[in-house]
């Protein structure tokens, strides 16, 4: 028997899943751990938490799959863009990695923009502008902020190439994860030898690039052994879990996007050539597709948005539904479903972590603008699944006016799984949203790429014509198109006419 793993290295968790050569799904695990906020708006985790998340996950997968040592041919990892490992010449972790939420790094984006001379210069060179989530920023920072740090640092891997880095001993990334670094001339498909001398960053910091379903190691004997599989096992290059997401769902070709609304939200749309938005509102990458690109909004509250609300104001009807044995998220849903499109003049405004797309302004705060004495939990709920999906539409505009087509929409993540946010994303586009049958995102994105690098199929695209198909579909509703249509410029100019009130809020916090 043949089987392929897919390790995805989240924000929440690390999730294993195991598919045949035919892309099924054998068995998958999911260890958790915890983030650490140690100041307002930063956001770290442990290295070390991942690698027990990996082999726990793994073992898990594979006493449960029933699978031999020989029997899995090659893994395929996926992880949360943008985070920084620094390791020193030991190959020890210094200090905790700093990941893509964090909004520390403001000052070293603008010392960024200087160095390469200019924003204009800087997209040159790298296809995007600085934001405080990319990497880049956040090598910069150490070097300014915590200089003996940075003085013991060796090598800087993103979290998914750590694990690779203790699964084969290789330093090696892919074109697509490096992508979100700031430091990949993403045309190329290499390392911008212009920008790292800009920023005064050796090359030798970085580990080698390949591309996605490329071989990059194979498993040391110790990591075999701790995992239960062979030494025979060979890692493949993977994708950031967008890019790996989105090959799970089949957004390999021309004219499909996905929509994906996880902690985050994302709009990801394949594309056959490099284009790239000179305003930076939108990340233009290189796709886990050999020598295609990607376009991507993101949005960094998404479901994350309604997670906090569940957390902090819910707690009490968490309890509830737990002795009812009932989903939280389902309950909540269900009051949203009450209220009509537009949560009667309700809106929200999803920057509970600053904003990436299209503000890029990490200063951002979350707001309920338009609530009076009638609104009810239900509109809360509903409006802010409404403001998310809002700040999505916001990329996919960015997307159309850059000239990439887009002929079908799949939705994905945790915001998927629930009819009314599938309904409200179709009725706010103005078009079909279809779901595909694999949930499994990332991870099962980095299975097939896995099968792919073994040589089960001869390339992504016929991965995924043979695995990915479509499961469901919700048609737009005219009548609430009319509204959103008309609600969707009220929303993009609540941002605009609190910007600078944000910034004003900002300055009260230091």
């Amino acid at each position: 028997m043949s089987a392929f793993l897919g390790i995805d290295v989240g924000t929440s968790g690390t999730k294993t899943l195991a598919i045949d050569a035919k892309g099924k799904i054998l068995a998958a695990a999911m260890e958790t751990y915890p983030c650490h906020a140690p100041k307002p708006l930063w956001s770290e985790q442990d290295p070390e938490d991942w690698w027990r998340a990996t082999v726990g996950s793994v073992r898990k997968v594979v006493s449960r799959a029933k699978l031999k040592p020989a029997d899995v041919k090659s893994i395929g990892l996926s992880g949360q863009m943008h985070g920084s490992v620094f390791l020193d010449k030991a190959d020890k972790v210094i200090r905790r990695a700093i990941l893509w939420n964090d909004q520390r790094t403001a000052a070293e984006c603008a010392e960024i923009e200087r160095r390469a001379g200019g924003r204009a210069e800087l997209i040159r060179m790298v296809a995007n502008p600085a934001l405080t989530g990319f990497t880049a920023p956040k090598i910069l920072w150490l070097r300014n902020h915590e200089p003996r740090n940075f003085d013991m640092t060796r090598k800087i891997l993103l979290p998914k190439d750590d694990i690779r880095r203790r699964l084969t001993g290789e330093y090696a990334t892919e074109v697509s994860d490096a992508s979100g670094m700031l430091l990949l001339d993403v045309a190329k498909r290499g390392w911008s030898k212009e920008l790292l001398s800009a920023l005064e960053l050796d090359i030798d910091f970085f580990a080698k690039c390949y591309e996605s379903e490329d071989v990059t190691g194979r498993l040391t004997p110790a990591a075999a052994k701790l995992l239960g599989l062979s030494t025979a096992c060979v890692v493949v290059g993977g994708a950031g879990d967008c890019a790996a997401g989105a090959v799970g769902n089949g957004i390999v070709s021309r004219g499909v996007l996905s929509t994906s609304i996880g902690t985050s939200g994302v709009m990801f749309v394949h594309s056959d050539e490099v284009k790239i938005d000179p305003q930076g509102r939108v990340h233009t990458f290189c796709h886990a597709v050999r020598g295609k690109w990607h376009i991507m909004g993101v949005n960094l509250s998404a479901g994350g948005s309604l997670q906090w609300f569940r957390n902090e104001l819910c707690k009490t009807e968490h309890a509830i539904a737990k002795k009812m044995k009932r989903e939280i998220y389902d309950l909540l849903a269900e009051e949203a479903a009450a209220v009509k499109s537009g949560s009667e003049g309700l809106f929200f405004l999803p920057y509970l972590s600053g904003e990436r797309t299209p503000h890029a302004d990490p200063l951002a705060r979350g707001c309920f603008v338009g609530l009076t004495l009638a609104h009810t939990r239900g509109h809360l709920v509903r409006a802010i699944m409404e403001g998310v999906t809002y700040s999505m539409r916001d990329s996919l505009a960015i997307i159309e006016e850059l000239g990439v087509p887009v002929k079908q929409i799949r939705a994905s993540g945790g915001g998927s799984r629930s009819p009314l946010w599938r309904r409200i994303q179709a009725d706010v586009f103005g078009r079909k949203v279809v779901t595909v049958e694999s949930e499994e995102g990332a991870a099962y994105g980095a299975a097939l790429l896995a099968a792919v690098g073994a040589g089960a199929f001869k390339d992504v695209r016929e991965a995924c014509a043979a695995t990915v198909r479509v499961a469901s579909e919700t048609a737009a509703d005219r009548k609430a198109v009319k509204y959103y249509d008309r609600a969707f410029p009220i929303y993009r100019q609540l941002y605009r006419s609190l910007q600078e009130d944000f910034k004003s809020i900002a300055a009260l916090e230091k």
